[in-house]
């Protein structure tokens, strides 16, 4: 496998830029909460020479294959296979109480996308999987089969914004009545006969269903949720953060975190503002950054991302 062929990271340069004041010094610990083959740590310990990076992932291949990436930076890189909200348990875990660094890459990562055997991908026929850790959890093919219409048209709909999203799961309800939906194959089928032929001009029409899938099966938004208050805590003063999002659902749930992080406490109608109640973050970047026209062109899995980054200038006292 060439690695560097098939991985690119995203918004390189940028992440190195806005992290590098936080961990350059020497000491300095960096989590990578989504380690994937680990494009972007590679990168981190080659620059900063004094850093330390745990890597996080819940799909034990892609640890597999960083582990071996990175076994030139010795200690440096540390491994944790976990999901990444268990952040907290992971870096205490390493022997550390905060970090200067956390970096989220969010998504589905190249080597899921490109192993068809593993389901994520709508062009390619496989098993119905799509678990990002396949040594646990509810299959694709599983949600399928046992949800009910109405929760299948939810899915749709909540985690697609999938505007078919009754058509679709209507027929998928009727279809597995004659036969199970076991192969991505079967449902791009099913969801194509559904679709009517001038939606079907304006792309695929199985992309938004095979995501809303993706992040029911990996409860994918339900963990950044928990996870992004969990790595701000971990956190040092002048630690900083930054998160490439690739769907509005995930960059939703980060802006909120980190909003409300950068925010004050004071209560309405107070005079002035105590120092309990000053932001404990401050924003790096005015909303969200877009990747350059000429990464995206080069890149074209960094059409869709969005930056957010953010710096912790004082813990609670």
């Amino acid at each position: 496998m060439d690695i560097e062929r098939i991985h690119t990271p995203v918004m390189l340069e940028r992440t190195l830029e806005l992290l590098s004041p936080a961990i350059a010094g020497d000491g300095a610990v960096l989590v990578d909460a989504t380690l994937g083959m680990g494009g972007h740590t590679a990168a981190f310990l080659e620059r900063f020479q004094n850093l330390t990076v745990i890597g996080l992932d819940r799909d034990t291949d892609a640890l597999g294959i960083a582990r071996e990436r990175l076994a030139k930076f010795g200690d440096r890189a540390r491994f944790v296979h976990t999901v990444y909200d268990g952040i907290e348990r992971a870096v205490r875990s390493e022997g550390f109480r905060e970090v200067q660094g956390v970096l989220f890459d969010l998504g589905v990562s190249s080597l899921q996308l490109d192993r068809a055997e593993r389901g994520f991908a709508y062009s390619k026929d496989a098993p119905l999987d799509m678990r990002m850790d396949f040594t646990s959890g509810r299959t694709a093919a599983e949600v399928i089969a046992e949800e009910s219409e109405e929760e299948l048209r939810r899915i749709f709909l909540d985690y697609g914004e999938e505007k078919l999203a009754a058509r679709y799961a209507r027929a998928i309800v009727r279809a597995r009545a004659d036969a199970p939906i076991t192969r991505s194959a079967e449902l791009v089928a099913v969801i194509q006969a559904a679709t009517p032929v001038a939606v079907q001009r304006q792309g695929h029409p199985a992309k938004r269903v095979f995501q809303a899938l993706r992040i029911e099966v990996n409860e994918e938004l339900s963990v950044l949720e928990r996870a992004m208050p969990a790595a701000l805590e971990t956190i040092a003063v002048g630690g900083r953060i930054v998160v490439l999002a690739y769907q509005s659902l995930e960059d939703r749930i980060v802006k909120r975190a980190l909003s409300a992080a950068s925010s004050s406490t004071a209560p309405a109608g107070l005079p002035m503002e105590l120092p309990e109640h000053r932001p404990q973050f401050k924003l790096l970047v005015r909303g969200a950054e877009l990747a350059s026209e000429a990464e995206q062109a080069e890149n074209p899995r960094a059409k869709p991302v969005r930056l957010r980054a953010a710096e912790r200038v004082r813990k609670p006292s």
